[in-house]
């Protein structure tokens, strides 16, 4: 059983037992993410793991739904839009059912396969651990801002180092996304996992760090706090500048959100 297929489903009943008492008024009430209601984010979510998952179980039917997304974007709209009139507009209530009765029968079709098979995606291929990984830190990311949103804090395990993972490897994307030269080699990470326990990356350095908590970390390279709202400590024109504009998800490049706004 592949490990990252059991924590992407533990973030998700994480989520759902958050969601689970909001009232028929609750799911179009706007986050702090572009606004977006709760019925936007439990759709884009939902539309992206059928997509990761006939991309492993469908591929014929993954190609033709990234056609269909592509064209549709392709005519000036939005992928937000295009996930719900795919859905027929089903909300509320009735979209979190779906999103929360597909991800289990997700989970387990990837927890059974080859994690080191290939697997299509809008971008490149990635293997089916990155694959399930990413869907992982998707839910993460968007559902920081429904904790946010619900006021409730958020108890956090250590498969976040998934996601830690991630943010890791995307170091030289998020300067390559922009167009732009790293100023120097990634820093040295160390981070204080959610257990206590430290997770280290990269090659040692004592002028180019970042040190903190494994939650600050994650939540700066998903987007979901400015780093100055963070307790993140810099050390090095390279863990400065990443840390700025640091995007570990794909797409073009996205700014933080401001200081203060989301923290």
């Amino acid at each position: 059983m592949m490990q990252q297929a059991l924590d992407f489903r533990e973030e998700c009943d994480v989520l759902a037992t958050l969601l689970e008492p909001l009232g028929d008024d609750d799911w179009g009430r706007a986050t702090k993410f572009k606004a977006w209601s709760v019925d936007d984010v439990i759709a884009h979510l939902h539309f992206f793991n059928v997509a990761a998952d006939w991309a492993l179980t469908k591929p014929a039917a993954f190609d033709e739904l990234l056609a269909e997304l592509f064209e549709a974007m392709n005519g000036n709209e939005g992928h937000l839009a295009f996930s719900h009139r795919w859905l027929e507009g089903t909300k509320g209530r009735a979209l979190f059912e779906l999103w929360r009765g597909y991800y289990p029968e997700m989970a387990e079709r990837f927890a059974a396969a080859d994690p080191d098979a290939r697997v299509k995606w809008a971008g490149p291929d990635m293997s089916v651990r990155m694959s399930i990984t990413a869907r992982q830190m998707e839910t993460w990311a968007h559902g920081q801002a429904l904790f946010d949103l619900l006021r409730k804090p958020r108890a956090e395990s250590d498969r976040l180092k998934n996601i830690a993972v991630i943010g890791v490897k995307t170091y030289g994307w998020t300067f390559a996304n922009r167009k732009m030269e790293p100023p120097g080699p990634p820093p040295h990470i160390r981070l204080t996992a959610p257990s206590g326990g430290v997770w280290e990356f990269n090659d040692p350095s004592s002028d180019n760090l970042v040190v903190g908590d494994a939650i600050d970390f994650c939540q700066v390279v998903a987007q979901t706090r400015n780093v100055t709202d963070t307790g993140l400590a810099l050390t090095g024109e390279p863990a400065k500048a990443w840390m700025e504009i640091a995007q570990c998800f794909a797409g073009p490049p996205e700014d933080p959100p401001p200081r203060g706004e989301r923290g």
